[in-house]
């Protein structure tokens, strides 16, 4: 599987119309086996992944099952939720299986094992032309406010990470040695969502980015000698440094 090959395949499926069939089971134990080789951001942080039956959950999207994640709440477990989701996010586009990052979902369990819900991604079996053809009509900010410096060959790839209502929460500053990933966010503008909300799914945001980058820094051949993870501010505060990743 090429995770980066997979980044211009997948899409959001808001809703999940014209399903191509149910997940058969032989993929649902592919998925299972999939879910134990997940890297984690931070290995210090418990999590736990469960697949239910939309019916299960407050999920009305058409879906058939619901991937729910669970983990302890200590500093900067949400930013690993991401990154650890976006992986399966991108195994489940290789499979033809259709996604839905759905933050809003309530789920049969509130906690497992002592640990708390985060988020969900719902999911249905679709057909491959359902998904997409070309990642550049996708909506998102220029280039240029999101990167800082001299732009690497992947710099307009990883843009096109997806997030929460599409805030794309990120800045990364190239400063020739280095890569800084910064959460973003203008105080005061949220969209339709509650301020508690966008830092909630802002920081979720992050740890997916950061899988994206990490993706393209390896596509392009760009070899990490060390990396950097920051404690993400409590506060609203307008740019955050998350990472840095020293090349």
């Amino acid at each position: 599987m090429n995770y980066y090959e997979l980044i211009f395949k997948r899409k959001s499926f808001h809703l999940f119309r014209g399903t191509d069939g149910k997940i058969s089971e032989a993929e649902l134990q592919q998925l299972e086996d999939f879910i134990k080789t997940v890297k984690p951001l931070d290995t210090e942080i418990k999590t736990k992944i469960r697949i239910v039956k939309e019916s299960e959950t407050t999920c009305k999207r058409g879906a058939e099952y619901c991937i729910e994640f669970y983990s302890e709440v200590k500093a900067n477990y949400l930013r690993n939720i991401g990154y650890i989701g976006e992986q399966i996010d991108l195994y489940l586009a290789d499979k033809n299986i259709g996604a839905l990052w759905f933050g809003i979902g309530k789920p049969d369990q509130s906690e497992v094992e002592g640990l708390k819900h985060v988020i969900m991604i719902a999911i249905a079996k679709m057909p491959e032309a359902s998904f997409r053809k070309d990642m550049f009509k996708s909506k998102r900010k220029p280039l240029e406010e999101i990167w800082k410096g001299e732009v690497l060959p992947f710099s307009n790839i990883v843009r096109f990470a997806p997030s929460a209502c599409n805030t794309q929460p990120w800045i990364v500053e190239n400063k020739g040695t280095e890569l800084e990933v910064y959460r973003f966010k203008k105080p005061g503008k949220r969209g339709i969502m509650p301020a508690e909300k966008v830092r909630f799914y802002n920081r979720i945001d992050i740890g997916i980015f950061l899988f994206f980058l990490e993706v393209c820094l390896e596509q392009a051949g760009c070899a990490v000698n060390g990396t950097q993870f920051f404690e993400d501010e409590p506060d609203e505060i307008e740019k955050v440094l998350v990472a840095r990743y020293s090349l």
